[in-house]
This record gives C-alpha cells, structure tokens and sequence, in this order.
C-alpha cells in the first residue's frame, strides 16, 4: 500500500474515534441535564404537594374559627353577627305578631 492510502486509513479512523468520543460525552451531559430537570421537577412537585397539605391542615384547624376582616380592615366574628342577625330577625317577628295582634 502507498503511505498516501495508509496515512488517510489512519487519519480516517481517528476522525472516527474523535466524533464517536464528542457523541458520547455530549449524550452522557444531555442525559445528565435531563436527570438534573427530572429532579427538579420531582422536587418542585413534592414542595406544591406539601404546600397542599399544609394548607388544607391550616383549614381544617381553622374551621372553627369564624373571625374574619371585614373591608374597612376590622376583625369581625361571623357567628357573632349571624348570632345578632336571628336575634334581630326573633325580634322583628315578635313586633309583627304584636302588630296583627293589635289590629
């Protein structure tokens, strides 16, 4: 064989091992980047997950209380109003009997 066929051979099969190199180490990273997303997304579901829960423990906690801020930013107790609310309304209705009563 000529030198000219054999260096070509050569410089042919180290072309070849280069790129076979680049595309393995550019596989193996992607694949990393790829693991890395996939644990971020996992753990980013994992935080909402819990946020989850922990919010719906703090309702179940506070269900039974019936505080709340009313728009002009004072505290107001809902079953305290509704509580004066039928009050009221017994009150209302007692004046209505005792007004058809009357007439």
């Amino acid at each position: 064989m000529t030198k000219n066929v054999l260096n070509s051979f050569f410089v042919g099969r180290a072309l070849a091992q280069s790129l076979n190199d680049k595309l393995g180490e550019t596989l193996t990273y992607t694949l990393s980047e790829l693991g890395k997303i996939n644990a971020e997304q996992g753990e980013k579901l994992r935080n909402f997950t819990q946020e989850v829960i922990d919010r719906a423990a703090r309702e179940t906690t506070n269900s039974g209380n019936t505080t709340t801020v009313a728009p002009n930013g004072q505290t107001v107790d809902v079953q305290e109003t509704i509580d004066d609310l039928r009050a009221e309304i017994a009150r209302l209705r007692a004046e209505v009997q005792a007004h058809r009563y009357q007439s």
